[in-house]
């Protein structure tokens, strides 16, 4: 009997020491990845807001939003590698972007309907590009890493970005049809 309640004992005992030990392990990523992440994050988007930075180069480009070459356009000017580790935080030109296709532009007859999915590719090549370095620190990948995949990733989506445009166009044709 002493030998069960010892066994069990031992076992419970190491459950609890897990769990103690992911608790701390979580608490401590918290501290060292994430809330500095929020920081920054809340930063860029401070000055994003401040500056008009964003609303400036949402309501530049909507114009754009009209033809697929536009939305072509548009898709490379949110996945500029240096803008849109910036344009995603506050998502300030997809905003923009969106709200200006779909309740005026698309409302009003000015553009057809079949454009709304490859505008919604166009506004979001940035998404996640703010992410990046958290993701890969989170991870714990070597500071080698980071300095390559970082830009690997935002290059990509600057390829990928368009190429996701052109997919959501082809696969709405003929969505809207009367």
């Amino acid at each position: 009997m002493n030998s069960i309640l010892v066994s069990l004992g031992r076992g419970v005992g190491g459950v609890v020491g897990a769990l103690y030990q992911a608790g701390r392990d979580a608490v401590d990523q918290v501290l060292r990845n994430i809330i500095p992440f929020m920081a920054f994050i809340s930063l860029v988007i401070g000055i994003i807001l401040a500056t008009g930075i964003g609303d400036a180069i949402a309501n530049l480009i909507a114009p754009l939003a009209g033809s697929l070459v536009g939305l072509l356009i548009i898709s490379l000017i949110c996945a500029i590698p240096i803008l849109s580790p910036l344009l995603g935080p506050g998502a300030v030109i997809a905003q923009v972007v969106g709200t200006l296709l779909g309740s005026t532009l698309i409302a009003n007859g000015s553009i057809p309907p079949s454009l709304a999915l490859p505008a919604l590719f166009a506004i979001n090549p940035q998404v996640g590009c703010d992410f990046i370095p958290v993701g890969l620190a989170l991870g714990e990948a070597e500071p080698e890493t980071v300095e390559i995949g970082v830009p690997a990733i935002l290059f990509s989506r600057l390829i990928t970005g368009p190429i996701a445009v052109a997919i959501a166009w082809v696969a709405s044709l003929g969505l809207y049809a009367q």
